[in-house]
């Protein structure tokens, strides 16, 4: 599990680059180490510990890049339209990709019931 301080840090590089956190998604095991950061800022429980930033984009979708907060470093980026009807089918389908690729990285996930609210 990544500790207090590194998310502290992937929190800041993000947000120097003009990325803004806009969800977490917790395992168990990380919710009362990791919670205490993410004040107001909407948290799912899951499988997996990450977090989604976006970025406004120039023109055209919006950004959004969910970052694995583990031993290793990884994300997946998606350029969304947020008032699509599907908008939230298309972010949950880039959570499944992260946590096939984490899984398929031989990377020990938790189990948790995915989506419900911490």
């Amino acid at each position: 599990m990544i500790d207090e301080a590194a998310v502290r840090d992937i929190i800041t590089m993000y947000e120097k680059h003009g990325w803004v956190l806009r969800r977490v998604l917790l395992s168990p095991g990380s919710e009362k180490a990791l919670a205490k950061l993410f004040s107001g800022i909407p948290t799912n429980r899951s499988n997996i510990d990450a977090a989604w930033f976006s970025r406004p984009p120039n023109s055209g979708p919006v950004s959004w890049e969910i970052r694995y907060l583990g031993d290793l470093p990884f994300a997946l980026l998606e350029s969304l339209d947020e008032d699509d009807a599907d908008f939230e089918l298309k972010l949950k389908a880039v959570e499944d990709q992260l946590i096939e690729k984490i899984a398929g990285g031989n990377i020990r996930l938790t189990t948790a019931a995915p989506d419900s609210k911490l």
